[in-house]
C-alpha cells in the first residue's frame, strides 16, 4: 500500500475548521461517509459541504441534492474530481493544498514587530476588521461577523496578530486538527511588509512545535507561501450553487 500524500491531513483539518466556525455560530455541521455537510446557512466565505474522499462521486452528488438551501451556497471539492457544472453550480476558483513538514526549517523573525495571541472579544473584533480590509477605526457590523468570540475558547485554535495598538498590521489563524496545523485567513494590511508572512509562520511554529503546517492557496499567495518552504499538494475546487 502506497503511503498517503503528506498534504492529505489538510483536507480533514480544513473540514474540522469549517465545523468549528459553524459551531461558534450555533449551526454545527456533521461528518458522514466521506463528507462534511451543513444543511443550515453558514457564515460568509464558508461552504456547506466539503468532500473528504475522492472516490464517492455518486454518493456525494446524492448528498448535495438533499441540501435544500437558498442562495449561492458553496461546495469545497477537496480533490477536484467533481464536475458540478451540470448540477447547477458555477466554479468559483481552483487552488492547491499546501504543506510544510514538521521538520522543515522556518525563517526566523526578521524584524522587531510585536506579535501576540488574540485573547479578548475586543481584540478579535479589531483583528476581523483588519482581515476584512475595513478602514482604520471601522468595525464589522454585528450581523456580518465571521469569527464569534467563542472561537477564542476553541481548543487548538490561535488567532495571531502583528503590531502594537488595536489594529493589527497582519495576522492569521492556526487551528490544530487531524494531526496538523491549518494556517488560514492570513492577511497583511496595505503597506505592511511582505516579511510579516515569514514572521507569522515562525510564530505558528512556536505555538505548535513539531507539527506539520497545512492549508490551501492560489495565485500570488501560493507563490509566496511556496517561497517560504511550503510544498504544493493536490488541487481543489470551490463551487457555488447558481440561483434560480
Amino acid at each position: 500500500m502506497s503511503p498517503s500524500p503528506p498534504w492529505l491531513p489538510a483536507v480533514r483539518n480544513n473540514a474540522e475548521w469549517c465545523d468549528a466556525v459553524c459551531r461558534a455560530h450555533g449551526r454545527p455541521g456533521r461528518f458522514e461517509d466521506g463528507l462534511w455537510l451543513n444543511p443550515a446557512p453558514v457564515p460568509a466565505f464558508y461552504p456547506n459541504a466539503v468532500t473528504l474522499t475522492a472516490d464517492r462521486t455518486e454518493a456525494t452528488l446524492h448528498a448535495l441534492s438533499r441540501l435544500e438551501l437558498p442562495g449561492r451556497w458553496g461546495v469545497k471539492d477537496s480533490f477536484a474530481t467533481l464536475d458540478l457544472a451540470a448540477h447547477g453550480f458555477d466554479l468559483l476558483f481552483e487552488a492547491w493544498w499546501i504543506h510544510l513538514a514538521a521538520t522543515a526549517p522556518v525563517p526566523s523573525p526578521a524584524s522587531s514587530t510585536a506579535w501576540r495571541k488574540v485573547r479578548t472579544p475586543e481584540e478579535l473584533e479589531a483583528w476581523e476588521a483588519a482581515w476584512s480590509g475595513l478602514p482604520p477605526g471601522a468595525r464589522p457590523a454585528p450581523g456580518a461577523r465571521v469569527f464569534p468570540p467563542s472561537l477564542l475558547q476553541e481548543e487548538g485554535v490561535v488567532f495571531l496578530a502583528a503590531g502594537e495598538g488595536t489594529r493589527p498590521q497582519a495576522g492569521g489563524i492556526a487551528s490544530f486538527a487531524a494531526k496538523a496545523v491549518g494556517l488560514s485567513n492570513t492577511f497583511r494590511v496595505e503597506g505592511a511588509p511582505a516579511a510579516l508572512d515569514a514572521e507569522l509562520l515562525a510564530h505558528v511554529r512556536a505555538h505548535f512545535p513539531g507539527q506539520p503546517v497545512v492549508g490551501y492557496e492560489h495565485g500570488e499567495a501560493l507563490d509566496a507561501w511556496r517561497a517560504l518552504g511550503f510544498e504544493s499538494g493536490g488541487p481543489l475546487r470551490v463551487w457555488l450553487r447558481r440561483e434560480g
